[in-house]
């Protein structure tokens, strides 16, 4: 058997409404030489039965207990083959053009250990949203992902394995297994391997032009508990700051701001006007500069905030929420 050029490592767990539509875009692609290599999270619907309907030899199902997501991913990259791995959630897809771009801009920037582009947002029925990733694609420092994650979502990135080996690490209670993303966080796992991608092993970032991936928006999913969601967040700073002190001690503050801000935009989409103003306040005293460098989004959000706790959730959503929505 060939070694392909591209491994994509596919998480599975109970997303049996949006698993075949992941699988396809990846079947889709313009780019053939790749394996997809399915990680069965130990699930109990009908999410493995239809990825085994496909018939491709591409394919690889690799099954494990639940571990939960970044668990799945370490498992899918432990048994990827290629020189580039690429993440794809699997309730998102990909553009059909998206790895062949990736492989050209790696292939052509040796330096350059990790490729990602922007997404578009879709909702639950695939029907894609107003608002939109447009990610800072040059320049990238270790504080552009500390603060603004260019990234923007784990179905978004293609590493040079070489990049991505910098940080493996043996897992603290199972020393047989190597992992790469850190299987003690639910959420924030993903940022907290870039940044210590780039904080500590140097790992360069760079971004290429268009909207390649569509990041899924589900009701009820982890990203919608805003609370839990700070805590974690809250929790890979502090690893940060152990990781890489002068990049927290310089930037952490302002970084905070941005994600509390982030985090008043989705209470308010959510209909929590009172969180949204707690975690608005928080955010400018951690850095009332916010207000100077995106005065446009920050203002923003705190008309919606003010019109959401004067007219109440249930008419905000219906009249305000999709221009906030626009100027995301």
């Amino acid at each position: 058997m060939s070694t392909p050029s591209i491994s994509v490592i596919m998480p599975v767990y109970h997303v049996e409404a949006f698993v075949g539509e992941a699988i396809q875009s990846v079947l889709d692609q313009s780019f053939e030489d790749f394996e997809l290599v399915i990680v069965d999270d130990g699930g109990s619907d009908n999410s493995i039965p239809i990825a085994r309907s496909f018939d491709d030899a591409r394919i690889r199902i690799v099954s494990q207990p639940n571990r939960g997501l970044a668990g799945a991913r370490n498992t899918g990259i432990a048994n990827a083959r290629a020189p580039y791995v690429a993440l794809l959630d699997s309730d998102d897809r990909w553009d059909r053009d998206k790895l062949m771009l990736h492989f050209i801009h790696l292939q052509a920037n040796p330096h350059i250990g990790a490729s990602y582009s922007g997404s578009r947002m879709i909702d639950e029925d695939g029907e894609v949203m107003q608002v939109a990733m447009r990610p800072k694609l040059q320049h990238i420092v270790e504080s552009d992902i500390l603060c603004r994650n260019p990234v923007g979502n784990g179905s978004a990135p293609v590493f040079r394995r070489t990049a991505l080996d910098r940080a493996a690490f043996r897992h603290p209670d199972e020393p047989h297994r190597i992992c790469w993303f850190d299987e003690s966080f639910r959420q924030s796992e993903d940022i907290e391997l870039w940044i210590r991608l780039a904080s500590v092993h140097e790992v360069r970032f760079e971004g290429i032009e268009g909207l390649l991936t569509d990041y899924r928006i589900i009701k009820g999913a982890l990203s919608a508990n805003v609370v839990k969601q700070y805590a974690t967040w809250t929790r890979m700073l502090d690893i940060a700051q152990s990781n890489a002190p002068k990049l927290i001690d310089s930037h952490g503050a302002r970084a905070r701001a941005y994600q509390l801000r982030y985090l008043a935009r989705r209470a308010i989409q959510l209909g929590n006007a009172e969180l949204a103003k707690d975690f608005f306040d928080r955010a400018l005293r951690s850095k009332f500069t916010i207000l100077l460098e995106e005065p446009k989004k920050s203002l923003t959000t705190f008309a919606a905030i003010m019109v959401a706790r004067t007219i109440g959730p249930e008419k905000f959503r219906r009249i305000v929420r999709p221009f906030l929505k626009a100027a995301a």
